[in-house]
């Protein structure tokens, strides 16, 4: 389950939120300018939701979207003092149990309505993490039975069912069994899997997903093992960004675990090899990587197997790994939070956020994410300094952190996306930063909140320039202006003027009003999405460079861009993009 998201429509429950986001752990979102909105999406994009509001409130919210109850994330109602619990969607996709977990933190009730889960105290069809059921198609059957006064026998060892009030006996017509056995159940026959199996990988560089894929499930089913019981895949740290481990990990649902080579070194195991030392570091990396994740107490139960671009390795641990040791891959989500406003902030970006433990960032721009920032390390950077920036966050995501480095507007556009390739690409960073996964997370841009405020000015062919010529040589930028300027492009120039660059505006306009009409619509916008905003459609010939400073955007139309005012009395900018002639050449 993804981290769940606690919404608070009012301030009477703050308190209440710091309390559970701490303690489950989860995500709060206090107050927002619009919950319903909040809830709707994080309920399509699949997290837990708790509202710590009226029930009422978050059917309403929620009810134009319920389509599949198997699908349907939990969604948790709970009193604005704790003391009511009550689980409304997703009883068996965990809100049964999310909710007793409140209940355990509030002291308060958890109302759980679910027949099975009311009558044996347990969820059959939402195992806890560490547990996999293999046929969830045959809980109802079996639940009905129970229901109905069938006794069932338990095969193998889980503390959660037998703490249970299911009636065992042992001579019961059901049947549960619990192994990381492959062995297949039925309407009288659950089978639970823990994740137990611990897969250790090495692989040469670029080795096919298909080939790794299929040794590892050749060696499972030699061993008779259940590829559900997969607990994680281990390798050697050199190894994270081998797209072959990537395509394991998600074929087996299990999280990638990283090791160094000095760790992995350290493992008596029983098949060295003097060519993997030299490779590597160490003289095993499956087997010892196998034997890191299952523990002290763990078995192995294959020994190394090989194939030509790659080997495997199996062990079993003494029981389920619900946090499995090792470092996970790192990521680096480059966030484009859009102008500013929240409403204007993508349902991507803002999962990205939620999933991130770490921000860096301009202050600025971390204050643009507020609303999302409880419970989170916040790493907040003055102006300028960017490098350091990218590489405070490249060195976190290193660790093993997933990381978001928060930017305004769209994130590749004059923002930090191309510097992280850059310090990526420009090496000198360390093995393990250099392998760290990177999402790019589009955002609103400037110039596209800009031209939607005031019409359509970039209806057409566009360009975008900036006038900042701390990174790049006024003759170029000159160079560009001209060739946008007799191009007639519709033209963004962003980082139009500064305390310092008073200068670069006039000069940009004179060049651009040299190639177009006096009346050509212009438009300057101040603040997109934050106090303040301001949009002012106007002539090119009228633009007064005084009138813009650092937080503003001018758009420039090309000669066929046209202004009008509507009813209302705004002024419209529009780009046409041709459609009148062809109406009327047909």
């Amino acid at each position: 389950m993804t981290t769940p998201l606690i919404i608070a429509p009012g301030e009477h429950a703050r308190e209440l939120a710091g309390w559970l986001a701490r303690d489950l752990p989860a995500e709060a979102l206090v107050n927002p300018d619009d919950p319903a909105r909040a809830m709707r999406e994080a309920f399509q994009g699949g997290r837990a939701l708790i509202g710590l509001c009226a029930a009422g409130i978050l059917i309403r919210a929620l009810a134009p979207l319920l389509a599949d109850k198997r699908a349907e994330p939990p969604v948790i109602a709970v009193s604005a003092d704790g003391a009511f619990i009550a689980p409304l969607l997703g009883g068996h996709n965990g809100a049964n149990e999310l909710a007793r977990r409140i209940g355990w933190i509030t002291g308060g009730c958890a109302a759980v309505t679910t027949a099975s889960d009311t009558r044996f105290a347990v969820a059959l069809d939402d195992p806890p993490r560490g547990w996999k059921l293999t046929n969830p198609e045959d809980v109802k059957p079996f639940a009905a039975a129970l229901l109905r006064g069938e006794t069932a026998r338990l095969e193998g060892h889980a503390p959660w069912l037998e703490n249970s009030r299911i009636p065992f006996a042992d001579d019961g017509a059901l049947r549960i069994t619990v192994t990381p056995e492959k062995t297949r159940g039925g309407p009288d026959h659950l089978i639970y899997h823990p994740a137990t199996v611990c897969i250790g990988a090495g692989l040469s560089r670029g080795a096919p997903s298909e080939e790794l894929a299929a040794l590892v499930r050749k060696s499972l089913e030699e061993a008779g093992l259940a590829g559900q019981s997969s607990a994680a895949i281990g390798t050697i740290a050199m190894k994270a960004d081998e797209p072959a481990l990537e395509a394991l990990c998600a074929e087996y649902d299990a999280p990638l675990r990283l090791f160094s080579a000095g760790e992995l070194a350290d493992v008596d195991a029983p098949n060295p090899s003097s060519i993997v030392r030299a490779e590597t570091g160490s003289p095993s990396v499956a087997e010892a990587a196998a034997l890191l994740l299952a523990g002290k107490d763990g078995k192995l139960i294959v020994e190394k197997r090989k194939s030509a671009n790659a080997t495997c390795a199996i062990a079993i641990a003494p029981r389920p790994l619900t946090h499995p040791p090792g470092r996970a891959r790192g990521r680096l989500f480059v966030v484009g939070l859009g102008p500013g406003d929240t409403d204007m902030r993508t349902p991507l970006a803002s999962r990205a956020l939620s999933c991130a433990s770490d921000w860096v960032g301009y202050g600025l721009y971390l204050d643009l994410a507020a609303d999302m920032a409880q419970g989170k390390r916040l790493h907040p950077f003055p102006l300028g300094g960017e490098e350091e920036r990218v590489r405070h966050a490249i060195a976190l995501a290193a660790q093993g952190r997933d990381v978001a480095l928060l930017c305004s507007g769209d994130a590749a556009i004059y923002a930090m996306a191309a510097l992280v390739f850059e310090v990526l690409e420009r090496g000198g960073a360390s093995d393990d930063e250099a392998r760290i996964k990177v999402e790019v997370i589009p955002g609103v841009s400037a110039f596209q909140a800009a031209s939607a405020r005031a019409g359509a000015l970039i209806g057409h062919d566009f360009c975008a320039i900036s006038l900042s010529d701390l990174l790049t040589p006024w003759e170029v930028i000159e160079r560009r202006l001209k060739a946008a300027a007799r191009g007639d492009f519709v033209t963004a120039l962003y980082n139009p003027r500064s305390r310092k660059r008073t200068r670069q505006l006039a000069r940009a306009l004179a060049i651009l009003r040299g190639e177009r009409p006096p009346r050509t619509p212009a438009i300057i916008a101040s603040n997109l999405g934050r106090p303040g905003e301001q949009v002012r459609v106007l002539p090119l010939a009228d633009i007064d460079p005084e009138q813009v400073d650092m937080l503003s955007i001018v758009l420039i139309g090309a000669s066929e861009s046209r202004a009008f005012k509507r009813g209302d009395g705004r002024a419209y900018a529009y780009t046409p993009r041709g459609y009148a002639g062809k109406a009327k050449s047909s």
